[in-house]
């Protein structure tokens, strides 16, 4: 696959992943066009050697894999991301008429950059919980794949000191604007059973509960005057979902290999669906079969957690280590902290330097500043949880955790590469 149709293939990807159930969503359809076999948690499995199969949970977090028999000898290897994406996070009672305007109340989810939401045509998308013909109870995705809210900005005049000195009141200031109503009042409820009964034939009887996110409603777009890079949103972490989920498939491999993506890392991980919870360890000691044979593996198993890393800033270098101010274009970067807020040592790093160094791809190194606070991953919490040895590694970008942030064209194009290589010959 050439480097120009796997980034198009990952624009969209990102354009249907608006929320980590779209994400999922988006990546089972990609497993079944590959022959992947869907498997259900409350279901026995029967697996069957040289097979591929997928699971997921809370419609959010996926797991994938090829199955073999020989997997106690062999180990498995792994590699994971997140689905979830920083995000305004719509309130369970959200509806709020204001000066003839309807506003939806929201909840920063995770640890967003939030000036850059201001005055962005927003779309809505998430899940949605309702009462059907006959009373059942029913789950939908919805994805409104259209603008409908806005957060507008107050005007410099009505706030002269906004460029130097500008906070943000998550409770006051954020409620986007969705609608003008002068006389009837309609709520969300009402507006997400019309939007649902629109694509299903009168369905919902009752709107019961939603999980929703409003997101960007800007594709990613390919920029610069070499066309070097890349801006969209959701990089951090659908990047690496699609570098996992295409490296699975194309590595055409039936040995035991395994990609796992999580819901929940942005908000800490504690969760059922999150790296913290059950979900990879218990997938894989049902394919190990007893817990005998699953620590016998373990042994023998590595795992890539691939999250994206922080690309050097040219206008704050100084907010970097200088020796380890990763560039954009310039190869995958190996994340390493004393503290292990990262997974990554010296043994893991050696296995990703030399499938890269086989493909002739670059690598880079990023450490924080001594003097500054590091972020984690999956993989510190996945290690702990399995005892596989984890390595950190991700995409340089720039403006993480903001509504649109910025990574190279080539970059994730290699991060793929080496990680279709380390599942098609392995890591020994």
């Amino acid at each position: 696959m050439k480097i120009d149709d796997f980034n198009r293939g990952l624009f969209d990807f990102l354009a249907v992943s608006t929320t980590p159930y779209h994400a999922v969503e988006s990546m089972k359809k990609i497993l079944e066009s590959e022959g992947f076999k869907e498997l259900r948690e409350g279901d026995g499995w029967k697996l069957t050697d040289g097979s591929r199969y997928y699971v997921s949970r809370g419609d959010s977090s996926l797991a994938a894999f090829s199955y073999s028999t020989d997997l106690v000898d062999k180990g498995i290897r792994i590699a994971g991301a997140h689905t979830d994406s920083p995000a305004l996070k719509v309130k369970p009672n959200p509806d709020m008429y204001r000066k003839s305007y309807l506003q939806i109340g929201v909840e920063v989810y995770g640890g967003a950059l939030l000036n850059p939401w201001f005055d962005r045509e927003l779309s809505l998308a998430g899940r949605v919980t309702f009462k059907g013909k006959g009373a059942s109870i029913e789950t939908a995705l919805v994805d409104f794949k259209r603008p409908v809210a806005v957060i507008p900005s107050l005007a410099i005049h009505l706030d002269r000191d906004a460029n130097k000195k500008r906070s943000i009141n998550a409770q006051k200031d954020l409620p986007p604007v969705i609608m003008q109503c002068f006389d009837d009042k309609p709520s969300l409820d009402h507006i997400l059973k019309d939007e649902i009964n629109s694509n299903n034939s009168g369905r919902v009887e009752e709107i019961l509960s939603h999980d929703l996110f409003f997101y960007d409603g800007m594709a990613p777009s390919q920029w610069g005057l070499k066309r070097e890079f890349i801006t969209g949103s959701r990089l951090d972490n659908l990047l690496s979902c699609f570098a996992g989920i295409r490296g699975i498939c194309d590595s055409k491999n039936h040995d035991p290999v395994l990609v796992i993506f999580n819901d929940h890392e942005e908000a800490g991980s504690v969760s059922d669906v999150g790296a913290q919870g059950p979900f990879l360890k218990s997938v894989l000691q049902r394919i190990c079969g007893d817990m005998e044979s699953y620590y016998r593996v373990a042994d023998r198993s590595t795992m890539i957690s691939m999250d994206n890393a922080h690309g050097i800033h040219p206008n704050f270098a100084d907010k970097y280590d200088a020796e380890h101010g990763p560039l954009l274009n310039s190869g995958p970067v190996i994340k390493r902290n004393a503290n292990q807020r990262y997974a990554t040592v010296a043994h893991t790093e050696a296995i990703f330097r030399e499938i890269a160094k086989g493909e002739d791809i670059p690598v880079q190194s990023f450490v924080v500043r001594s003097d500054m606070a590091c972020g984690s991953t999956i993989g510190p919490l996945t290690a702990a949880e399995t005892g596989i040895k984890t390595i950190d590694v991700g995409v340089p970008t720039w403006a993480m955790h903001s509504v649109r942030e910025t990574a190279g064209v080539k970059d994730l194009y290699w991060l793929y590469k080496i990680v279709k290589k380390y599942f098609a010959k392995g890591s020994d």
